[in-house]
């Protein structure tokens, strides 16, 4: 009976595909020699096909499509196929519009659309951003950023706002000078089976920012990038899209120099109703981030079943390889990028909301940081469990450890404490259960207890088990 749905289901894609007219790019004076810019030709099938009603535009095999900006529209499948590489022109100039909006200092847009319905991208070739034609130096850690005037003309490699019925599946994206994949305002989304590659060393290289989006799955998907792989936020431009809600995120696996999934920085509005489950975060700096910066709020997410490895880099990353990280934290007020659009209109500094009702279930970590949940004050940061957490504390890197990131807060960014296997701070109705900490054979002067807290409200301990680094020295358990 399976089998036999399975020829049925795939004679109906067949089906429904051989209905829709294709547009390939060739017919309208594409070139495809990696050098000729392509842009044209890719927009004038893109339009016939939308003006038609509909159809497949061909991004046919065996050639490499040097392109500068272009727009997708509705209706229409975009099909990258097998072979085929559609690249970035590495030109800076032809990047003149800003991913956000009125905001020119972050960045432009290279494949873009607004008010999209019913969009496909798919047919398992590469979209390359030709990330490192944008970058300065490079550094150990890092690609030098180079000095603009207003314009970033960094290009995000594709932005879609306000779209509707997306999917985008079966491709390689890789090389992106900015953000890779950012929905705006977006509903009915689902992103499957990507393999996302990004340079390690690109600063800002996001894989997907889901921004103001709703009702979205991502879902098999490889991630390597340089900044957050999978991010939900609320940014301030786009406030008029309203909420970040019911998204699912499960069978991923992602590397980042920053974080692997990250909730904030940026929330004007309310991020709620996430689950995350069974993913693996691998040779990262910090696993899960919940930096909540502005006076939106976040509750009810789930993260399940995740295992997680996580190191130490420079301070060029934000991160001290804390596995889990959940603060409440008002924004930084100097020493911060664009704080003009980072605040309410006319206010010269923000406000934070709540974080509250975040549950992590089945988590086993191994990092060189412990577990940091912290914020402004107890009322800020509250609900949050812990149930089957398990930590190991294992010193990897010659990078000094000992301190917990908070940047970017008005609060001391880089926090110099001893290293806990969870460290709580200013929260309130914690609840830790079934969980443990062991520490690995090398073990700095600056590894101490199991748990430490500090004006913690409301605290529940049942099952935890472990040492401290140094037993019959420091307590396993700390509290003040």
């Amino acid at each position: 009976m399976k089998k036999i749905l399975t020829i049925v289901l795939a004679c109906i894609s067949l089906f429904a595909n051989a209905g829709q007219k294709e547009y390939n790019i060739l017919d309208y004076g594409a070139i495809g020699n990696g050098k000729t810019d392509d842009a044209k030709a890719i927009q004038m099938a893109i339009d016939a096909a939308s003006d038609k009603g509909g159809g497949r535009v061909i991004i046919p095999s065996g050639h490499t499509f040097l392109c500068s900006p272009f727009n997708l529209r509705s209706n229409i499948q975009f099909e990258v196929e097998v072979n085929a590489v559609l690249l970035a022109n590495p030109d800076e100039s032809v990047y003149t519009e800003s991913a956000f909006r009125d905001n020119k200092g972050e960045g432009t847009i290279w494949i873009g659309g607004e008010k999209l319905v019913n969009v496909t991208i798919c047919g398992g070739g590469t979209i390359d951003g030709n990330g490192i034609s944008f970058m300065g130096k490079e550094l150990d850690d890092a690609y030098e950023l180079k000095p603009f005037n207003i314009i970033d003309p960094r290009p995000h490699l594709l932005t879609i706002v306000g779209g509707q019925n997306i999917r985008i599946r079966d491709l390689t994206i890789k090389n992106s000078a900015y953000w890779t994949v950012h929905l705006v305002g977006c509903n009915d989304v689902a992103i499957d089976n990507l393999t996302l590659l990004n340079s390690l060393k690109v600063r800002n290289s996001d894989g997907i920012d889901l921004d103001h989006s709703q009702n979205v799955r991502i879902s098999n998907c490889y991630i390597e990038s340089g900044d957050d792989c999978i991010c939900l936020k609320n940014r301030r431009e786009y406030a008029d899209f309203g909420p970040c809600e019911n998204i699912v995120v499960s069978n991923c696996t992602m590397t980042s120099r920053s974080c692997a999934i990250k909730i904030g920085s940026e929330n004007v509005d309310r991020i709620s109703h996430v689950l995350i489950n069974n993913c693996i975060i691998k040779n990262s700096n910090r696993g899960i981030g919940i930096q909540n910066r502005d006076e939106g709020t976040v509750s009810d997410i789930v993260f399940s079943n995740i295992m997680i490895s996580a190191h130490l880099f420079s301070d060029t990353w934000w991160g001290k390889a804390e596995p889990i990280y959940v603060t409440a934290y008002r924004r930084a007020k100097t020493g911060n990028k664009d704080a003009g659009w980072r605040f309410a209109k006319g206010q010269a500094e923000g406000r934070v909301g709540e974080v509250r009702n975040i549950y992590f279930s089945n988590i086993k970590c191994v990092s060189e940081n412990g577990i940091y949940v912290g914020g402004e004050t107890p009322d800020k940061v509250l609900g949050i469990t812990f149930d089957q957490v398990d930590v190991m504390i294992d010193k990897t890197t010659n990078i000094p450890g000992g301190v917990y990131d908070r940047r970017p807060a008005q609060v001391e960014g880089l926090l110099k404490r001893q290293t806990s296997a969870f460290y709580l701070d200013q929260s309130k109705n914690i609840s830790i259960r079934n969980c443990s900490a062991n520490w690995s054979n090398t073990r700095p002067a600056y590894f101490a207890h199991v748990l430490e807290s500090h004006a913690v409200v409301q605290l529940t301990i049942n099952n935890l088990t472990g040492d401290s680094a140094f037993p019959g020295k420091i307590k396993a358990i700390q509290k003040y």
